[in-house]
């Protein structure tokens, strides 16, 4: 079977993620909305990615980022009217780019209807939508689950005397996925959706979805804490894989391949993330359950072939990795790995097995923009001092001028551009051959034209202290990668009777043939290798 077989789309799809309020401003009022988007579909097709997935634009609270959502049959009037999305769609597809959209089934906002009907007596018809318990003996929470976003899992609600569980912040109250209503009412909102021609679903925190039915404490070490990615009770039951298999279901339903990408806890053990993909010969769960470890590992070479190696091999017979550098949740690789290095982790990223995900911006080396005090939009950065959102969530640089491009001079930006607009905008890198830019379209066009790096076998080989070094092979086409991750320079050996052919340098300043490859300070070079005549 070929390997960009049109119903295996999803296997090595270069996905790319859009903040919608940051990735381009057409009515000129400070927010990126869909319209800017579509606007801007082009650049993406010609950047050469496959797919878009787009955070949510859903009727909201904003109590958090647009992660509260009110209706998840409506677009909120800040990003447009559904007549928009629709317009987006049939541009996306017109050019070849796939549309997914963000669900987020475990929680809504507390202004949700369903919420709204749930809180207002505990005989409620849609009182068992949430998880609703009584105080325990001393009047306090339930158990001692903690919010993500710290304290409590639980909020007492007086009116009815009994805590609601939130995940999350108390505005985001959990859906009770135990509950038949709701998961037929989600698949609703999915089939809504999908009947609007979207290609499939990135599904917010699957983890959270089930908890335990006894809402038993989580067991705390000697310090009284618990590892919020390996808790016993709050998360990771397995009937989520069941859960997921029903939306699975969903999704199958319909024709052209339609996929679930589902967010799990950013650190999740190697085996209990790779459940989500079913078994070998019944790979019904997920199509693609996001792996967030290259967000946390340290840049060092021991640590990255490590988890590239065991990662790889656990995934199961007949799945696609994935991979992800930068999200809107983290701090971008430009300032969390600094500059040199970011350019070599897209080289890592785009030329490991699988289905990489780039957030907006990272393909031009976007750093961390500061947000003074007066400018903060995140919940979290009062909830978790030092966790604010913001700095990675700012506005797509498309130019040089007034604002970067990314809203009229005379509107105010809903979050600060940030400096050094002269060497990181797309209008500037799209004219220098040795740009982040430049690299990432190298990068992503190799990666289309040559089979063994879109869907050949993946091998870790030995290298010198300090490199990552790893094969990617297809039939009779072979290419080596090699990332020096050190601030030294490092020289790559291949192996006897081979040569190589720069294709690519990250500092992209390098072709011609060698037998050795010298590295230098944080350089990554993909390789063409070939037997020597």
């Amino acid at each position: 079977m070929p390997l960009d077989a049109g119903h295996d789309w999803w296997r090595s799809a270069v996905i790319y993620q859009v903040y919608p309020r940051s990735f381009a401003d057409a009515n000129g009022d400070g927010v990126g909305d869909l319209p800017g988007i579509t606007s801007r579909l082009p650049y993406l097709a010609d950047l050469g990615v496959d797919a878009i997935w787009i955070s949510p634009f859903y009727p909201s609270a904003h109590e958090d980022g647009g992660y509260d959502i009110t209706d998840f049959t409506g677009v909120d009037p800040i990003f447009g009217s559904l007549a928009d999305v629709d317009a987006l769609i049939a541009a996306a597809k017109k050019i070849g780019l796939r549309v997914l959209l963000d669900l987020v089934p475990n929680h809504t906002s507390r202004h949700h209807p369903w919420f709204v009907a749930s809180r207002a007596s505990r005989s409620a018809a849609r009182r068992n939508w949430y998880i609703w318990a009584d105080p325990a003996k001393d009047g306090g929470p339930p158990n001692n689950w903690r919010a993500v976003t710290g304290g409590s899992a639980w909020t007492f609600d007086a009116s009815t005397g009994q805590y609601y569980l939130h995940s999350f912040f108390a505005a985001q109250p959990d859906l009770n996925w135990r509950n038949p209503n709701v998961r037929e009412a989600m698949a609703g909102v999915m089939r809504f959706w999908l009947d609007r021609g979207i290609d499939g679903f990135r599904v917010d925190m699957i983890d959270y979805l089930l908890k335990d039915e006894a809402l038993r404490d989580e067991p705390l070490d000697e310090n009284g804490w618990y590892d919020q990615p390996l808790a016993k009770y709050q998360l990771n039951q397995r009937g989520v894989v069941d859960i997921m298999r029903s939306l699975r279901r969903v999704v199958d339903g319909y024709a052209g391949a339609r996929i679930l990408l589902g967010e799990v806890e950013s650190r999740l053990p190697i085996d209990v993330l790779v459940r989500y993909y079913g078994t070998a010969g019944q790979l019904d769960v997920l199509h693609l359950p996001f792996n967030f470890w290259l967000l946390f590992l340290p840049w060092q070479s021991a640590a990255l072939e490590r988890f590239i190696t065991d990662y790889d091999g656990a995934v199961p017979e007949g799945a696609a990795p994935n991979w992800v550098l930068g999200n809107h949740d983290v701090p971008r690789p430009a300032t969390r790995l600094g500059a040199a290095q970011a350019r070599a982790a897209m080289v890592l990223l785009l030329t490991l097995r699988g289905a990489p995900v780039v957030y907006y911006g990272d393909e031009l080396g976007m750093p961390n923009v500061p947000i003074p005090p007066e400018r903060i939009q995140d919940p979290w950065s009062a909830a978790l001092p030092g966790g604010g959102r913001d700095p990675a969530r700012t506005p797509m640089r498309w130019t040089r001028g007034p604002n970067a491009g990314f809203c009229p001079e005379h509107a105010m930006p809903w979050l600060p551009v940030g400096d050094e607009l002269e060497a990181i905008n797309v209008e500037d890198q799209r004219h220098d051959p040795g740009s982040m830019l430049a690299l990432t379209k190298a990068l992503l066009a190799l990666r289309r034209a040559c089979p063994a790096l879109r869907g050949g076998n993946l091998r870790c080989l030995q290298g010198p202290p300090g490199a990552v070094v790893f094969s990617r092979v297809h039939d009779d086409e072979r290419f080596l990668v090699a990332i020096n991750t050190t601030a030294a320079p490092v020289e790559v050996p291949l192996p006897a009777g081979t040569s190589g052919i720069v294709r690519i340098s990250s500092a992209m300043d390098r072709t011609g043939t060698c037998t050795t490859l010298p590295l230098r300070a944080h350089e990554a070079c993909v390789l063409e290798w070939i037997p020597r005549s």
